[in-house]
C-alpha cells in the first residue's frame, strides 16, 4: 500500500507550495481502519487535522458503498472554527476498482469572502436601474446618440412619424439636454426635415407645457 500511495507525497506537497498556506492537502489511506486514516497532510492548522486523524462523513459514505462515484469538485465547506473551504476530494482505486484511498484539497476562502464583501460594499449598485451612460470624444457623437434614442423611444423612424411623435421626440431631446449643444438645432432641424421656425414653435409649446404640468 506504500507503495502505491509513494508518489502522491510529492504530489501534495508540490499542490500546497503552489496555492500556499491557505491550502491543506489531504492523503487518506482507506484500506484500514476509518479511525486512522490520514498518512500525509501539508497546512493541516487549516482543519487542524494530522497524521493519524480519521477522515470525514463523506469517506464513510464512499466505504459504505451509499455514494458510487465519490469525487466531489469545488464544493463549500466550514470547518469548526468557522473558517469557508472550497474542497476538492477525489478517490483512489485499485486494479479490481475497489477505493483504497483519497486526495482532499481544502481552500481556505475565508479571507476572499471577507474580501469579496468590502468590494461589494464600495462598488454596490441597484441592479433593477437601468442607467445608460455614454462617453465620448466630440460632443456631436452625444448629439448623434441622442438622435438615435429619441427615435427609438417613438418605437419607428423619423419618416414615419406624425407631427405628434416628431414633438414627443423633440420633448425627449429637449429634456436630455440636447438643445445645450451649439448648433444642436441645426442638426436637430435637419434630422426632423423642418424648420427652425417649426423647432422653435415646438419647443415653446412643449416647454410651456411642462411649466403648466410642474405647477
Amino acid at each position: 500500500m506504500k507503495d502505491e500511495f509513494g508518489l502522491l507525497g510529492s504530489l501534495i506537497k508540490g499542490i500546497a507550495a503552489q496555492f500556499g498556506d491557505k491550502c491543506e492537502v489531504v492523503l487518506h489511506d482507506l484500506t484500514g481502519s476509518y479511525e486512522s486514516t490520514i498518512v500525509a497532510i501539508e497546512n493541516g492548522h487549516i482543519t487542524g487535522r494530522k497524521i493519524g486523524d480519521p477522515g470525514s462523513n463523506l469517506g464513510l459514505e464512499v466505504l459504505r458503498g451509499t455514494v458510487k462515484d465519490g469525487d466531489r469538485y469545488n464544493y463549500i465547506t466550514q470547518t469548526k472554527d468557522g473558517k469557508i473551504l472550497r474542497s476538492t476530494s477525489v478517490y483512489l482505486k485499485n486494479s479490481k476498482e475497489e477505493t483504497i484511498g483519497a486526495l482532499c484539497i481544502n481552500l481556505d476562502i475565508s479571507d476572499f469572502i471577507v474580501a469579496e464583501n468590502t468590494i461589494k460594499s464600495i462598488t454596490m449598485h441597484s441592479m433593477n436601474q437601468d442607467i445608460k451612460e455614454v462617453f465620448v470624444n466630440d460632443v456631436n457623437d452625444l448629439l448623434d446618440y441622442l438622435l438615435k434614442e429619441c427615435q427609438k423611444d417613438i418605437g419607428k423612424p423619423v419618416s414615419h412619424m406624425s407631427k405628434e411623435e416628431k414633438i414627443k421626440a423633440i420633448e425627449f431631446l429637449d429634456k436630455r439636454g440636447a438643445f445645450l449643444i451649439k448648433k444642436a438645432g441645426d442638426r436637430v432641424c435637419t434630422f426632423f426635415d423642418i424648420s427652425k421656425f417649426t423647432l422653435y414653435n415646438y419647443l415653446d409649446d412643449i416647454r410651456s407645457q411642462n411649466k403648466k404640468t410642474t405647477f
